[in-house]
């Protein structure tokens, strides 16, 4: 599917006009909560800018780098006047002092757990490493609010395909006590593959429909 084919139900938005909106240090300076947004979290290489990218057709929206953790800030992108896509930081980055990375993962938890537009989760895992111990907290934060996540396993492209479905339905055999919240599926932003299964997601969880049609990879 290309970056440019982001048709959807009505009140879906067009990602292609995503435009950035605002960035927040800490959760108190996220702008008003109101409206619907959907978060990108992972960590710091699991390739979160790289995937709104992706999907946008706008490779300069948000921020990529050869450095993991350059993303600190919550980066907020509106696709509409009342839709959203936000980019958290990237979790478990180096190269920050302990004070700092703690403060982060308690910015995180508050946002995860009181921000009431906050529609549903994409964690994002590097298909080579699923399922790390920051992966499974931030599972664990999104489970206890009730709230949907939607798992990109992402670098799908440096896996051959046998190897990278069989990730896939082993991450999915693991969380399958929580499918009711959780769904996965392979993604790849260099070959722009994995757009159809993540916009009927994002479609659903940005409009009012309730439920969406997960494809098989």
């Amino acid at each position: 599917m290309s970056p440019s084919d982001t048709r959807g139900p009505p009140g879906a938005p067009n990602y292609r006009r995503a435009a950035y909106l605002t960035s927040a240090a800490k959760f108190s300076q996220c702008p008003p909560d109101e409206g619907w947004e959907v978060a990108f979290a992972g960590r710091s290489n699991a390739g979160k800018s790289s995937a709104i990218n992706s999907l946008t057709g706008n490779s300069k929206l948000a921020k990529t780098s050869r450095t993991p953790g350059r993303t600190q800030l919550i980066n907020f992108f509106a696709v509409s006047d009342s839709q959203r896509l936000v980019d958290l930081p990237g979790y478990g980055f180096a190269k920050v002092p302990l004070a700092v990375k703690r403060e982060w993962t308690r910015q995180l938890e508050t946002y995860l757990q009181q921000r009431q537009c906050l529609r549903g989760l994409i964690l994002l895992m590097d298909v080579r490493h699923p399922l790390q111990a920051f992966d499974q907290q931030m599972l664990d934060w999104a489970l206890a609010a009730s709230m949907p996540v939607h798992i990109l396993l992402t670098k799908a492209d440096k896996l051959k395909k046998g190897p990278a479905s069989a990730t896939l339905h082993k991450v999915r055999a693991q969380l399958e006590p929580h499918r009711e919240l959780v769904s996965v599926q392979l993604f790849s932003a260099l070959k722009h593959s994995g757009h159809e299964q993540l916009l009927a997601v994002l479609n659903a969880w940005l409009t009012d429909a309730s439920v969406y049609e997960e494809n098989d990879a």
